[in-house]
């Protein structure tokens, strides 16, 4: 079978998958309508939650603070100074399973895990600023910076801490072990805390070196830091970005906005092909995390084994080791990723079901995987582009707009960060041209919660 490229984009208009199907402008303007309903209270898919909590432009030198981020199976604590230049030095990082995964917990028992992994980090004569606290699980954010959990999702298995407030419940933990915690203790989620990372990591300036010695280029102006948002593409996908006014909660300030998150995941976005609502139908919650479903990590392997069926099942797939693809009931993405980035070795769980005759099946097979990798960057780039429009922001150049972006999708997935940065460029830049700066952030969980200590 020769790869004919026309027919294979033919079998993906058709069932919706092709990134061709989606109108830039509109993806733009759709995200920004709903993120509008979403701050006013209105019906719209985006939650658009506010943190309560406003950022720091710059990181004040010298300060020492506890950060701790709870995470799907690990439990990282982390004493954390910042330097002169406010960037952050972690002293003691104290590494436990998540409380709750090893068995039931009650909630005495799961703060008294907390406070047993974090007591190392109080210890020295230097004084602690603040805590904070990156919770990734169902939480609301009260007023004044505690997190009050829903029910405990990835296997963590503690029932009596629904409702709970993990502020007052950590504090007493600790003053058990003759602790005196911070008065400030600020409870956040992974995307604010990827937004709060960007802080310290991502240069203010619009070029943070000069080209010949390296060293940073000095600024003699004095330009204010332009705008954060931060962006996570990964086993999910999430927005967060700084918000001046949000009327359902009555919040107005320009001198201080505060971070919302928009569980952009659920984005109920329209261009859903036939296969993505045959692949919803079969999933574990159909008719939710619509947007989440075409272009995260969770996802992506079974959607396009789906694709592989179908095209097998239409004879634009056809070679001797198809009737093993047909039989499988999943696919993980890391396999699908790994037969991407090697096609021709014939490994893994994809690759070793072809044989050397089947190189222009394996060319298709690949073609059509990379359609779904073009819509999820296309998709994604529409979400932050949609945002920046939202705030209006990036049009100085001495300010460039400023996206942190954690996630293993965005960093290792095959070709999706260099497209996703190239549609991003197009959508932002095509009527004036905006100044940005996209960078991975690291360790984003403790280094923002460390951030959102000082805040």
């Amino acid at each position: 079978m020769a790869i004919n490229t026309a027919v294979l984009d033919d079998f993906a208009r058709y069932y919706g998958f092709h990134y061709a199907c989606i109108d830039a402008e509109s993806l733009v303007q759709d995200f920004c309508v709903d993120m509008e309903r979403g701050l006013r209270g209105d019906s719209s898919s985006l939650p658009m939650i506010p943190s309560h909590l406003s950022p720091i432009s710059v990181v004040p030198p010298n300060k020492t603070v506890v950060a701790l981020d709870a995470g799907g199976t690990n439990l990282r604590v982390s004493r954390i100074r910042f330097d002169e230049h406010g960037r952050p030095v972690p002293f003691i990082t104290e590494r436990a399973p998540m409380p709750g995964t090893q068995g039931r917990l009650s909630a005495a028992e799961f703060f008294d895990e907390l406070a047993h992994a974090a007591a190392p980090c109080f210890s020295g004569a230097e004084a602690i600023t603040g805590m904070g606290f990156c919770f990734s699980y169902e939480m609301e954010v009260t007023k004044d910076g505690d997190g009050i959990p829903g029910a405990m999702s990835k296997e963590v298995d503690v029932p009596e801490l629904t409702g709970r407030s993990l502020g007052a419940g950590l504090r007493e933990a600790l003053a058990k072990r003759g602790i005196s915690a911070p008065e400030h203790i600020v409870f956040l989620n992974d995307t604010t805390a990827t937004l709060l990372a960007g802080v310290t990591q991502i240069p203010v300036r619009p070029a943070d070196k000069t080209r010949d010695s390296g060293e940073m280029a000095p600024d003699k102006i004095g330009v204010e830091a332009g705008e954060l948002m931060g962006f996570i593409l990964g086993t999910g996908v999430n927005t967060a970005y700084m918000e001046r006014s949000i009327p359902k909660i009555n919040f107005n300030s320009c001198e201080r906005p505060q971070i919302v998150v928009a569980e952009s995941g659920a984005w109920a976005q329209r261009w859903q092909g036939l296969l993505d609502r045959e692949f919803d139908a079969a999933t574990t919650i159909p008719g939710f995390h619509i947007l989440e479903k075409a272009v995260a990590g969770a996802y992506l392997g079974g959607l396009v084994l789906l694709i592989y069926k179908r095209a097998i099942h239409e004879k634009l797939l056809c070679w001797a080791g198809q009737e093993a693809l047909l039989q499988m009931s999943h696919l993980e993405t890391r396999d699908l990723n790994e037969f991407l980035h090697r096609p021709l070795a014939l490994e893994g769980v994809l690759g070793s079901l072809f044989s050397p005759a089947d190189r222009d099946t394996v060319a298709a097979a690949v073609y059509l995987a990379s359609l779904v990798t073009e819509r999820a960057a296309l998709l994604s780039a529409g979400l932050i582009a949609g945002t920046v429009e939202h705030v209006g922001a990036g049009f100085n150049p001495l300010s460039p707009f400023r996206i942190a972006v954690e996630g293993t999708t965005f960093m290792r997935y095959h070709h999706l960060r260099e497209s996703l940065e190239g549609h991003l460029h197009r959508l932002l830049c095509r009527k004036a041209p905006r100044f940005y700066r996209i960078a991975p952030v690291e360790h984003a969980s403790l280094f923002g919660a460390a951030v959102a200590a000082l805040a």
